[in-house]
């Protein structure tokens, strides 16, 4: 019969209550029911054996042999003649059956270090380890690979088990026996009095007297002790050695699981599953500023189908993702891999770690955030940026100390919100991300610096615009905006060179400056005029896709509109090649003003003004630049200026203007540079039908 323990004490915060749970399903499957299996249930760990309460307890406190957790290669280790050596000589000197296998382990080291009065250091440590680990038993060796990895040029170590099994001063492996003494006697192996008590608490989550004053290291942040921990200088704080002993029995089911990383710009040639070089962005916990002096990243799986110790073993050593065709190499990518191609064998979460810098000089495994495996396509977007390796140089740039400091918080913006992205993506987060792109883009063209180490970004797909488009006015105009012919231009100091674009430092065309909306889109329609006028392309100049819809372009001509979201909004899509329409929105509008309708046809392609059959195949209708100048003013006597002189610009066009047969309309309130503004937004064909179905062509007398 099986039965299943929902043990409160096992939860994935912090790491060494993680690793308990690993501990105790290993444990239990290698040493006494082979077809223990365990899983999450929320917050908790679900083992499930033939084992009842009473036998778990019993299996732990009267038949649990200790796996053998040495480092004799560490000093602090208990092997040196001025370590402590107070868990280490009772072990040494067991007879009880329980610590056969520690006791000839802790020989057969000893032999090895021999009459060393200190560890071993650099090449000498090598070659020691070499040694060491040709002699140990099998029962070590998966300690051994879990805390060191042996290479060509060096050893190397797991970021989960610190430098080699120890953190600084503190070496695990000698607390290890400590906690060990403090739980059995070595000489009978029965379990001490308060080694039953400890247990249950240690399994259940629960409150219990009598822990020990000891350190546990970065495992449990809130438990390391430390320089700031109370007065004093550095203290332990209360552990239950239960912890301490089932964490680090948990921690070898990472043993052996490195390999060698083939990306030539990546700074460590080793990848350990489930660990990344960290990235201080997507949780509060972190920033830039820890990256540098922290240890590693490391995203611990949470599962939700049971799965047997073998299995959670291969799980672990199998644990890469990538993004697209390499490995993931920080948490940022991690969390991109994640949303985008997900993670088999019942992963449901991760939880995050880093290994930071705290307390003045110990690391710490704080715990990040906790990461859903969802499949979000909106998270695939990404990959576009990474064209031209363009986010990786742009990350790397935002971490020099060289770099403005307004695009250290830029990207650091950027990097939580793609974190976002990967974590319930919405149209509003990845507005958020165009608008950051923007804001970027226009950093990089104000500083000489920048542009010489961010090029300008990749254009990215027209599924941007689709997935962002929240069927806002705000969106559809800025999309419409986007979408007139070079308009990135017109906002950035660009050039194409031989395909390729480039900076284009004092570019007359890159008028868009910091001042208001529609100021900025005054100064783009005046230097459009005089582009379109200079090429002879006066009538194209105005064609555009997708369009705006006539509700959106008459919510910004009554000011119901956040123009600073169609501003920022603006900024990042230029960036994207816009798709030719975008999904059609059953809004009603009134008629605009007549100026609006009178004025809109100069604004318009000739070839759709000919389609519509509002120009004669042979007509032509030019936009005068005084009317232009005239609007811009913001003078309402100048803009009924420029609306006569636009009504008699269609009259000579051959059109019939409607309602006013004899003299053009008034503006009455309308600003006249809001409406210039408004009439630079390409009107969808139907829209521009509708409200210019009166006109006419005159037809002329034989």
């Amino acid at each position: 019969m099986m039965h299943e323990h929902l043990l409160g004490g096992c939860t994935p915060t912090p790491l060494a209550h993680y690793l308990k749970a690993l501990g105790i399903l290993r444990l239990v499957a290698e040493q006494k029911d082979p077809g223990a299996v365990g899983r999450w249930q929320g917050d908790q760990f679900v083992l499930r054996t033939t084992l009842t309460p009473e036998d778990l307890e019993k299996f732990f406190l009267e038949e649990y042999r200790p796996t053998p957790i040495v480092a004799p290669w560490n000093g602090g280790s208990g092997f040196y003649p001025k370590d402590n050596k107070t868990g280490i000589g009772p072990i040494a000197t067991a007879t009880a059956k329980r610590f056969k296998l520690y006791k000839d382990v802790i020989t057969l080291a000893r032999t090895c270090v021999g009459t060393r009065e200190e560890s071993p250091k650099n090449e000498e440590k090598s070659d020691f380890l070499g040694h060491l680990r040709a002699q140990l038993p099998d029962s070590t060796l998966m300690w051994f690979d879990a805390a060191v990895m042996l290479t060509t040029e060096k050893p190397d170590y797991p970021p989960l088990l610190g430098t080699g099994g120890n953190d600084g001063r503190l070496d695990f492996t000698n607390n290890f026996m400590q906690r060990i003494i403090e739980l059995f006697d070595p000489v009978e192996g029965k379990a001490n009095p308060k080694s039953s008590a400890w247990l249950s608490a240690s399994v259940s989550g629960k409150t219990t007297h009598g822990l020990t004053s000891n350190a546990i290291g970065q495992f449990s942040p809130g438990n390391a002790g430390g320089p700031n921990a109370t007065t004093g200088f550095e203290i332990g704080s209360l552990i239950n050695p239960w912890d301490f002993v089932l964490m680090l029995e948990g921690a070898l089911l990472f043993a052996g699981s490195a390999t060698r990383r083939l990306e030539s710009y990546n700074p460590s040639s080793l990848s350990y599953p489930f660990t990344v070089r960290t990235t201080g962005a997507g949780a509060g916990a972190a920033n830039i500023a820890d990256e540098a002096p922290s240890r590693a990243e490391m995203w611990m799986p949470l599962w939700h189908r049971p799965i047997n110790a073998q299995e959670l073993q291969a799980l672990l050593s199998e644990g890469r993702v990538s993004v697209g065709r390499r490995a993931a190499k920080d948490g940022l990518d991690f969390a991109r891999a994640v949303s985008s191609y997900g993670i088999d064998r019942g992963i449901t979460s991760f939880q995050r770690f880093s290994f930071l810098m705290r307390s003045g000089k110990a690391y710490l495994a704080t715990p990040l955030a906790r990461v859903k495996v969802t499949r979000n396509p909106q998270v695939d977007l990404v990959t576009h940026l990474d064209r031209g390796q363009w986010l990786d140089r742009l990350r790397r740039f935002g971490r020099d100390k060289n770099a403005p400091g307004r695009i250290h918080q830029l990207v650091r913006r950027l990097e939580d919100s793609i974190f976002a992205l990967t974590q319930g993506g919405d149209r509003p987060a990845l507005q958020n991300i165009l608008v950051l792109i923007g804001n970027i883009q226009q950093t990089c063209a104000d500083s000489a610096k920048t542009r010489e180490s961010i090029a300008p970004v990749p254009i990215l797909g027209p599924e941007w615009a689709m997935e962002a488009d929240d069927n806002s006015h705000e969106f559809r105009l800025a999309c419409a905006l986007a979408g007139l012919a070079e308009m990135r231009n017109y906002l950035l100091p660009l050039k194409a060179n031989k395909g390729k674009i480039e900076w284009d430092v004092g570019s007359p065309q890159a008028v868009w400056g910091g001042g208001k909306f529609v100021a900025n889109l005054l100064q783009v329609l005046d230097r459009r005029l005089l582009d379109a006028q200079s090429n002879d392309k006066d009538s194209m100049h105005w064609a555009g896709f997708p369009t705006a819809d006539l509700p959106a372009v008459m919510a910004f001509l009554n000011q119901e509109i956040d123009e600073e979201k169609i501003g920022g909004l603006l900024t990042g899509l230029v960036n994207v090649n816009l798709p030719q329409n975008l999904p059609r929105r059953d809004i009603k509008s009134d008629l605009p003003p007549a100026a609006f309708t009178l004025m809109k046809p100069l604004f318009t392609p000739g070839s759709i003004l000919k389609k519509l059959g509002l120009l004669p195949p042979d007509g032509h209708l030019p936009l005068p630049r005084e009317v232009v100048t005239l609007l811009k003013s913001g003078n309402h006597d100048q803009g009924n200026r420029a609306v006569a002189l636009a009504w008699r610009r269609l009259r000579i066009a051959g059109l019939k203007v409607p309602s006013h047969p004899a003299q053009p309309p008034d503006l009455v309130v309308i600003n006249s540079a809001r409406l210039a503004a408004s009439l630079m937004f390409p009107l969808a064909t139907g829209d521009l039908a509708r409200i210019c179905q009166p006109f006419r062509p005159e037809q002329k007398a034989d």
